[in-house]
């Protein structure tokens, strides 16, 4: 397994909190066993990010009503995340900061946008801020993460995966280690400590 062990911040480094909604956690429609055991490593993360005067982007899935992921459109999943309700919020527990960028995703009825990356500028942002490295978080392991890693590494960044701060959705056993497992095999890394080289 690529880990690295201290992960030392660089110059060239942002940082990508996925889906840390309210529909994701322990009570939500679509909740993640264990889904809050995310916040507090990515809340340090992106306490050590500002310091730095780091960039920090949180996706989010910001569906339509009629989307097609819901099981009553022919989905897969329960109803979630629908754009300005309780369920599409950040988790309030995180601690965004104030000039944290927001990426909207899967807000198009007819298309299904697992990745922070499809469908909206986040390559595009990240490239324009010299952006060389990306640091990974949040939820689902084995759908949201999965394919924002994957779309990462496509887009020619480099990419940690933050081990404790990222959670499986398990829909068929085993399904989170399979989707590390692939991501490694693409070349990301992991980082699998609580806190990071400050």
């Amino acid at each position: 397994m690529h880990t690295e062990k201290d992960l030392e911040i660089r110059e060239h480094d942002a940082l990508i909190v996925v889906d840390v909604q309210n529909d994701f956690l322990p009570g939500g429609a679509l909740a993640v066993n264990d889904g809050d055991a995310v916040i507090p490593v990515i809340n340090e993360c992106m306490r050590l990010f500002t310091a730095r005067c780091l960039s920090i982007y949180a996706t989010r899935d910001w569906h339509p009503a009629d989307h097609c992921s819901f099981a009553e459109n022919g989905g897969i999943w329960p109803k979630h995340c629908v754009a300005d309700s309780s369920g599409s919020q950040f988790a309030e527990g995180l601690r965004l900061p104030d000039d944290v960028t927001i990426v909207n995703k899967g807000t198009v009825s007819d298309k299904e946008a697992y990745s922070g990356f499809q469908g909206t500028d986040l390559a595009d942002q990240l490239h324009a801020r010299g952006v060389e490295r990306v640091i990974v978080g949040g939820l689902a392991t084995d759908y949201c993460v999965l394919h924002t890693v994957n779309d990462a590494l496509a887009n020619g960044f480099d990419v940690v995966i933050l081990m404790h701060a990222i959670r499986a959705v398990d829909l068929d056993s085993g399904d989170g280690d399979r989707a590390i497992e692939s991501m490694l095999e693409r070349g990301a890394r992991v980082h699998g400590g609580f806190s990071l080289a400050d």
